[in-house]
């Protein structure tokens, strides 16, 4: 047989912890494994931590400056979480900085919109967020404000221009005790040189390479452990998230309104499975054409074993309408288009009622797995720390190439993949 020009493949065992599993949330609706992790203390000190302990003990408060992703806060949650466990007296307060950041007012919207900051103001162990830094006259008024806070400890995450977020942490504090992600520095870059200086403690920069067979919450929890000396055990860096009732009962009500689950009391037929589909990303290496999601669709439907499918297509707001007027002209039925309009919690509500995710390489990988349905991630070679980190419920397709986009990845490939699972869920079960 031919072989297949990208490669499916199980993520390493080393990332599952072993009996960790993820329900829908604390609502009733599932009891987690993962919970009851998270009551574990934390383990202090176990090695000498670059923010002096005194220091952490005298401190009301700390400012963590990142660019985060949703991805990104699907594993630091856990780092934060263990933190205000092992030093309750300590206020964290966390700088979301917007790298679109524009002049232009026509992308305010959907900047301010940002689905993280939904699930950052239901989070009980962050007590601040700055997450208006969108336009250039926000930045600055933010800037004012965290300056008012007089901070005696600033922390930078940030892993993209590290020296320009070392001189932010250092604007941002003056006096405090100042932490930042540092890169080596080239003999002839004096100035970069010169901006480091002024942190009081860096961590170096990491890469694929230099972390080798670590997944993206090792690697967040060594951060923490090399900052603050205390240990993450690793059932306790699986993805957590607590839904909430109301946003479930939206999920099943939308189930029922697009037609893929019967109404409370009337008999119905759904389909036999919901399938969840994902092209976008911020990057457009990362990104596959709606044109392909489409193709998908159809194909599957000429497969048997997939024939009665429905099919919920994941479409960011800002695309809604362009995507509405494509799949308007296609015909598909059992196919609806969804976008988390309100609320970040729509989103792993709906994921949660699906059979199955098959996603670009997003955050909408890592939450599937979050909430414990099987995923086919689409990725490059050039992360392989961000693979989902449910070795049980993932299946990656990489391109063949180490500088290929994932758009490089085919219908042919996914169907693949797919056949291989019915192969296997039939051997399962032959009946």
């Amino acid at each position: 047989m031919k072989p297949l020009r990208s490669h499916a493949l199980a993520i390493g065992a080393r990332w599952r912890p072993k009996g960790a599993f993820i329900g829908v949330g604390a609502s009733g609706n599932a009891s987690t494994v993962a919970e009851t992790a998270w009551k574990t203390e934390p383990v202090m000190p176990v090695q000498m931590p670059l923010i002096p302990p005194e220091r952490l003990a005298q401190a009301g408060k700390i400012l963590f400056i990142a660019h985060l992703a949703l991805g990104d806060f699907t594993y630091l949650q856990s780092c934060f979480r263990a933190l205000a466990q092992a030093c309750p007296q300590l206020e964290i307060h966390l700088w979301v900085d917007e790298r679109r950041r524009t002049a232009n007012a026509a992308e305010w919207p959907h900047l301010k919109a940002y689905a993280l900051y939904d699930w950052l103001a239901e989070c009980p162990f962050i007590a601040k967020v700055y997450n208006e830094t969108y336009s250039p006259a926000l930045f600055e008024r933010s800037l004012a404000a965290a300056q008012r806070e007089d901070y005696p400890l600033v922390v930078s995450l940030a892993v993209l221009e590290r020296h320009k977020y070392a001189i932010l942490a250092r604007k941002i504090s003056p006096r405090g005790f100042v932490v930042g992600q540092k890169k080596r520095v080239r003999p002839y870059d004096l100035m970069k040189y010169l901006i480091y200086r002024k942190l009081d403690a860096s961590i170096p920069a990491y890469s694929a390479a230099s972390h080798r067979g670590q997944h993206i919450s090792d690697i967040y929890a060594g951060w923490f452990t090399q900052l603050f000396g205390m240990d993450i055990p690793a059932d306790a860096r699986f993805p957590v998230l607590d839904i909430g009732e109301r946003w479930m009962r939206y999920a099943h009500e939308q189930f029922v309104a697009w037609g893929l689950r019967p109404a409370p009391g009337l008999a119905g037929r759904p389909p036999a499975r919901v399938v969840f589909l994902n092209a976008f990303s911020k990057c457009a290496e990362r990104s596959w054409p709606l044109e392909r999601i489409i193709g998908l669709i159809r194909t599957m439907r000429c497969d048997p074993a997939w024939c009665d499918t429905g099919f919920v297509v994941n479409v960011v707001p800002e695309e809604l309408a362009r995507a509405r007027a494509l799949f308007d002209g296609e015909g598909l039925t059992r196919t609806h288009l969804f976008s988390a309009e309100d609320n970040f919690f729509q989103l792993p509500a709906i994921l949660s009622l699906c059979d199955l995710v098959i996603s670009v390489e997003t955050a909408v990988m890592h939450l599937a797995n979050a909430v414990q349905v099987p995923v086919i991630a689409l990725m490059r070679q050039k992360n392989p720390e961000w693979a989902p980190i449910d070795r049980d419920n993932s299946t990656i397709i990489t391109v063949a190439g180490r500088d290929d986009w994932v758009d490089r990845i085919g219908v042919h490939d996914v169907m693949a993949v797919l056949a291989q699972r019915t192969g296997a869920q039939q051997m399962a079960d032959p009946a």
